[in-house]
């Protein structure tokens, strides 16, 4: 662990070169017991991960938690929907640059302290040759 005391999980490297940041929230994200006990052990992929705002809360898609074997009863869908810990007022600005702008909701990292750092993206301007 880290000295900050941030144990990071998984990086979303490709992100960072496809979108241009806007502005970025950090969130909690609600687990299930053998999922925590996955990312404790690293077995996460941030590859097709995003956000999207649906009936007054966040919501993060297809981030995949690989299954923790031996939990195997317990186990849920590796790429379910997992909902974001978030302020109201967060969620209304998210979902107002959304819906207005046409911005997309992007997961950078994934990390144990206060949960998933879940930036606000838009598609990068084109770059002169």
């Amino acid at each position: 662990m880290a000295e900050d005391g941030i144990k990071n999980i998984a990086r979303n490297r490709r992100a960072r070169h496809e979108y241009a940041v806007i502005d970025t929230f950090e969130a909690g994200t609600a687990l299930m017991g053998p999922e925590v006990n996955s990312l404790r052990a690293g077995r996460a992929n941030l590859g097709d991960a995003y956000g999207v705002v649906r009936g007054g809360e966040c919501w993060l898609e297809k981030l995949h938690i690989s299954p923790y074997e031996p939990a195997t009863r317990d186990n849920a869908d590796p790429q379910r929907s997992r909902r974001l810990l978030l302020h109201g007022r967060e969620i209304r600005k998210i979902r107002s640059r959304v819906v207005e702008k046409g911005l997309t909701v992007v997961p950078l990292s994934l990390y144990f302290k206060h949960g998933l750092a879940c930036p606000l993206y838009t598609p990068p301007s084109p770059r002169d040759p």
